[in-house]
């Protein structure tokens, strides 16, 4: 199967109470995850912007950052993210991610389900 660059769905919305809006573009459907999670996308935050902390039950996300800076938020302990990093939150546990550069923060999101 080919996901086009040119259909691909792309949304925009806020995330969590974090500052401004998350936009987003679906690489793969939930439903093309083979029921072994719920998200694969790209997201972009404007410089400001912020995926608000939240927490994962049942799942775990991991982001790849491929542009821009950040600061990540690990349960509480804040750490600066750029280009090739990867943060990974595990189930049961809580994180969050700021735009905190002058430039667009791109990152790779994917939500697996734990079991």
């Amino acid at each position: 199967m080919i996901h086009r660059a040119t259909e691909l769905e792309t949304f925009a919305k806020e995330m969590f109470g974090g500052p401004g809006d998350v936009h987003f573009t679906k690489i793969v459907p939930a439903e093309g995850l083979a029921g072994k999670g719920r998200l694969f996308n790209i997201g972009l935050l404007k410089p400001g912007c912020a995926v608000g902390m939240h927490g994962h039950k049942g799942e775990m996300e991991i982001y790849y950052i491929l542009e821009g800076h950040g600061l990540y938020n690990d349960n509480g302990t804040e750490t600066p993210v750029g280009p090739g990093d990867v943060t990974v939150c595990p189930d049961g546990e809580s994180h969050g991610l700021l735009n905190t550069g002058d430039t667009d923060l791109k990152m790779v999101a994917l939500i697996l389900f734990a079991q």
